[in-house]
């Protein structure tokens, strides 16, 4: 199989531009395409949600009915040609009594209770499509919401003479989100009760969809290197640590990539002006127009503009910055913050914009024109993050040339460099541990270097010269694809 074309199934719950509430959307619908551009097949399956048929031109039942067995009634999936993006055929599977709603996975009350029924749906349909549809040399599946396709592929299907030789691999993008129900679940979606052990799904008295991927998959992958010997300890593995431990040698880290297409400062239409390596001029003007989007005027040019485009979460270290916040408002700096989320740190940044008017200013809200503006117009980029599986957002500022300040963690530890002036390498500024003090320390070393000017252009560039496009990535993966396909034959 090595170096031959293959065909790769995709099952995941979100992909650019159709379904999206995270990274995991951007890595579903950018992977493929790389991959097709290395000469393999690839498809991907999605669920058929409320609104996902308005990106596509003219969207046709190719599978009018597939039966889903439950306790004592059938569900019926038909699925929908979603057609050709960059060569990648789209699939949508679409059951409206489990999809056809509000939320992709729940509504303002919280998570729709039946969602372990909507993605065991889910990963059987994905399996009786493809019998169909073309069956794959390698499923490829992401996250919880998908988890459970090796494990129906190991236990419902293992006599299927179709599918039984199909290696499965399984993308873990973040471990927090695991797919916790009742033990009856197993009974509810039609799986034998023998897999409900501690070696298998059973977690702490609960049927754990993440754990049965991790268990019944090939192969297990992870956004970075450094996430992948994270989540191998109990500071990271949110209980899993044990069977990843135990699935150590089938576990690859391979770093998410991004699409310099849309987050480029020399071609992006979001951002004021442009600006290369070789022509830095356009970042000043970039500077200026995301302070008069904030209507901040008459902050000097020797004052760095420190940026923040999140999720308002304690994942994402606004409880450090909560504890050092005056701190950082008496630094000689102005920190422009956008985002959302838990209503605790939207309040408390919006009473700091209040507090100290002219040094905070926070908006609340998801823009992205405004966060394309912040990468642009800030010199300086802060993610604190108690743990980050990859990042985007550090990538996007060092092509911005925005120097990062990040915690030691996942994806930040991996593509950020501790700058050294004396040698003038490295991309940005990190500190480790949990203590909002070390933050605050590097995020004084930034504001330091900033005041030399000939090297602070130094570090930009450096940012600027690091390519983390999708080439390589893909390429790792099809290596892990080879490598699974070849132990099934």
């Amino acid at each position: 199989m090595k170096g031959t074309s293959m065909h790769i199934v995709f099952a995941a719950s979100e992909c650019a531009p159709f379904a999206k509430t995270g990274g995991l959307a951007d890595v579903v619908g950018a992977l493929p395409a790389e991959l097709t551009r290395l000469g393999h097949r690839v498809t991907v399956y999605l669920p058929r949600y409320r609104g996902v048929l308005e990106h596509v031109e003219e969207p046709k039942v190719v599978l009018p009915s597939l039966t889903i067995p439950f306790e004592s009634y059938n569900h019926f999936v038909s699925v929908i040609d979603g057609g050709q993006r960059a060569g990648v055929q789209i699939y949508f599977l679409d059951c409206p009594e489990l999809f056809d709603r509000e939320g992709l996975y729940g509504a303002a009350a919280g998570d729709y209770p039946d969602n372990a029924k909507r993605f065991g749906l889910f990963a059987r349909a994905v399996l009786e499509a493809s019998k169909q549809l073309g069956v794959p040399d390698v499923f490829h599946v992401h996250d919880w919401q998908a988890a459970l396709l090796p494990v129906y592929l190991r236990t419902t299907y293992y006599f299927d003479p179709v599918l039984r030789k199909i290696p499965c691999v399984l993308t873990v993008h973040n471990a927090g989100y695991q797919g916790w129900y009742p033990p009856i679940t197993t009974e509810q979606l039609l799986l034998p009760w023998d897999i409900f052990t501690m070696d298998r799904l059973e977690h702490f008295d609960t049927f754990n969809f993440l754990k049965g991927g991790v268990v019944y998959s090939d192969a297990i992958t992870t956004v970075s290197r450094k996430y992948a010997e994270e989540i191998q300890t109990p500071e990271f593995g949110f209980g899993l640590e044990t069977i990843f431990q135990r699935r150590a040698a089938d576990l690859h880290g391979i770093l998410n990539g991004v699409d310099y297409a849309e987050w480029n400062p020399a071609t992006d239409p979001h951002i004021a002006a442009h600006y290369t390596p070789q022509r830095l001029q356009g970042k000043s003007g970039c500077r200026r127009d995301l302070l008069h989007a904030y209507a901040l005027d008459n902050v000097p040019e020797t004052t760095p503009i420190v940026g923040i485009v999140s999720r308002f979460a304690t994942q994402k270290g606004f409880d450090l910055i909560a504890e050092i916040a005056s701190k950082i408002a008496l630094e000689e700096m102005v920190l422009l913050v956008l985002g959302s989320g838990e209503a605790h740190y939207e309040t408390l940044f919006l009473k700091l914009t209040e507090k100290f008017p002219g040094r905070i200013s926070t908006r609340v809200q998801y823009d992205n024109v405004l966060a394309h503006k912040i990468e642009a117009g800030s010199d300086i980029f802060l993610m604190p993050s108690r743990y980050e599986p990859c990042g985007l957002n550090q990538i996007y500022s060092l092509k911005y040339g925005t120097p990062p300040v990040v915690r030691a963690t996942g994806g930040l530890d991996d593509t950020v460099e501790e700058w050294n002036p004396e040698t003038r390498a490295g991309t940005g500024f990190k500190f480790s541990g949990n203590n909002p003090l070390d933050l605050l320390a590097a995020l004084r070393r930034a504001l330091a270097a900033f005041q030399d000017k000939k090297s602070w252009r130094a570090l930009m560039k450096n940012g600027m010269a690091q390519n983390y496009s999708w080439v390589e990535p893909a390429k790792e993966y099809v290596a892990v694809y080879e490598e699974v396909t070849q132990r099934r034959a």
